[in-house]
């Protein structure tokens, strides 16, 4: 294995520049040899933010060099490799994710579903600098999986299980002035399919809440439950798989919202917007126990996501 050695020495007066120093080496993973000596696997995408540095820190007074190191004797190798022992974080992540499942039964859904994407992007953290993985990630990872499937059973019992298969393309015009059915308490996946719905495939769409999905109506189409018209397939939730379904997913707002919910409704992914979004939607759940009132609130809230997404990038 090759290595990227960087020695560099602070300016004496450079507090703000001391910090980002240390913030950027710690979130590169690299490991300290001693006082002012950094090593880290010669991966390229290191290479750039490392260089940027070194720069920064010469302009400011300080000295720095960035240097290729060949592989070294197996007993170096050994030991450099063990500066990369992840161990500890796994451990600490694990503790704190059983800290989190022991309190699920008295957690609020949405500090629940804040606090498994943060233990998610936490894990990941961990992996991006886990330079030489073993079996703890992909335990850590089932762990996680088995632990977001537990708070599932526990928010939405009836949450659809996504099945396999392609999305077959649909015309628009075969689905307008329908009923549709979903599960009532809307939540983010089944809001946002019911305003893509009204917004884009039928905007004379009636919806029917069940509280009881075996008592779906014959003649409405159903989404986001297990046997639905349209639910889950794949990795796709159901307002994802309603793009795909009638060709929305051309459309990049609509593409990047996609994306918001999916990161919400199965934590896999992350959107910056979707604590905000997720907020606003549990507070209009708690003012309004009518789905068709929090419909009615929402709608604009998406309208806007939308408008922003599509003009940025």
């Amino acid at each position: 294995m090759n290595w990227l050695l960087l020695i560099a020495t602070l300016p004496g007066q450079a507090g703000s520049l001391r910090l980002r120093f240390w913030r950027h080496l710690k979130g590169v993973g690299a490991a300290n040899l001693r006082d002012g000596v950094y090593l880290l696997p010669a991966q390229e995408p290191a290479r750039p933010g490392l260089a940027a540095l070194c720069d920064e820190l010469i302009a400011a007074g300080g000295s720095a060099w960035l240097l290729d190191v060949p592989g070294q004797s197996p007993d170096v190798e050994q030991a450099w490799r063990a500066l990369f022992d992840r161990s500890d974080a796994y451990r600490e992540w694990r503790a704190a994710l059983a800290t989190v499942q022991d309190g699920l039964t008295e957690t609020a859904e949405t500090d629940a579903r804040r606090q498994m994407r943060q233990l998610r992007k936490d894990l990941e953290a961990i992996a991006a600098t886990d330079f030489f993985p073993d079996q703890q990630l992909d335990i850590s990872r089932r762990t996680l999986a088995d632990a977001e499937r537990r708070l599932t059973r526990q928010f939405s019992p009836d949450e659809p299980e996504a099945f396999g298969g392609a999305v077959p393309r649909l015309e628009l015009s075969d689905y307008q002035g329908r009923r549709w059915a979903t599960r009532a308490h809307l939540w983010v996946d089944r809001v946002a399919s019911a305003w893509l719905i009204r917004r884009f495939i039928d905007r004379d769409a009636r919806f029917v809440w069940l509280e009881d999905v075996r008592a779906c109506p014959a003649d409405a189409l159903g989404f986001d439950f297990d046997g639905a018209a349209f639910t889950h397939v794949g990795d796709l939730v159901t307002f994802e798989t309603l793009l795909a379904s009638f060709g929305l997913d051309a459309d990049p707002g609509l593409f990047r919202l996609g994306a918001l919910v999916h990161a919400l409704d199965v934590g896999d992914g992350f959107a910056p917007e979707g604590q905000g979004f997720e907020a606003i939607l549990e507070g209009a759940r708690q003012r309004h126990t009518d789905d068709n009132k929090l419909l009615e609130e929402i709608g604009p809230v998406l309208d806007s996501l939308h408008a922003y997404f599509a003009q940025t990038k």
